[in-house]
């Protein structure tokens, strides 16, 4: 979508637009640090869920798939949708999706850390590099089931997701 339908669509006229944003860029980077805020409130809400690490954290990739629209993937996830290319043309916007994603990926670090701690979650890795392989092994899923337009990645990606967090001899 460009400025222009996303003006129109929002019934802003093109000269109000520079008066709130001095760029697309920073227009952009508004955007995306609305979007990581939402993205945090939603995460915390699944968090603070009164049941052990290893279902919050279930629950938490379990949502990537309940909100797969009918291409196959979650149609609001602005990292799937604009890291790979930001990340070469716009150093601001890049900076707004690193910090946004570090802080994802260390709040469910935490979450691991919480279940290797009681139990309920392998400890055979470190949280923090489990946690960044499970957020990039998910974020890859999603671009190719936004390819295949088929939620069939992100299925195989649970399923991996769950064998990777179950303690070995637990039941996944």
């Amino acid at each position: 979508m460009g400025l222009k339908e996303l003006l129109d669509e929002s019934g802003v006229p093109k000269g109000s637009f520079y008066h709130y944003f001095a760029s697309k860029e920073a227009f952009g980077v508004t955007l995306l640090e609305t979007y990581f805020q939402e993205y945090e409130t939603r995460l915390q809400a699944l968090f603070v869920q009164p049941t052990g690490a290893l279902d919050r954290l279930m629950r938490f990739w379990q949502a990537w798939l309940d909100h797969v629209d009918a291409s196959g993937i979650a149609h609001r996830c602005l990292v799937v949708k604009l890291a790979a290319e930001i990340a070469d043309l716009s150093d601001p916007m890049r900076e707004v999706v690193h910090a946004g994603t570090t802080r994802l990926i260390e709040r469910v670090a935490a979450v691991i850390a919480e279940g290797q701690q009681d139990g309920t979650v392998n400890a055979a890795m470190p949280p923090l590099p489990l946690s960044r392989t499970l957020y990039g092994q998910w974020i890859g899923a999603a671009v190719l089931a936004k390819v295949d337009r088929n939620p069939a990645a992100l299925q195989d990606a649970l399923t991996i997701t769950r064998h990777m967090l179950t303690p070995q001899g637990g039941t996944p």
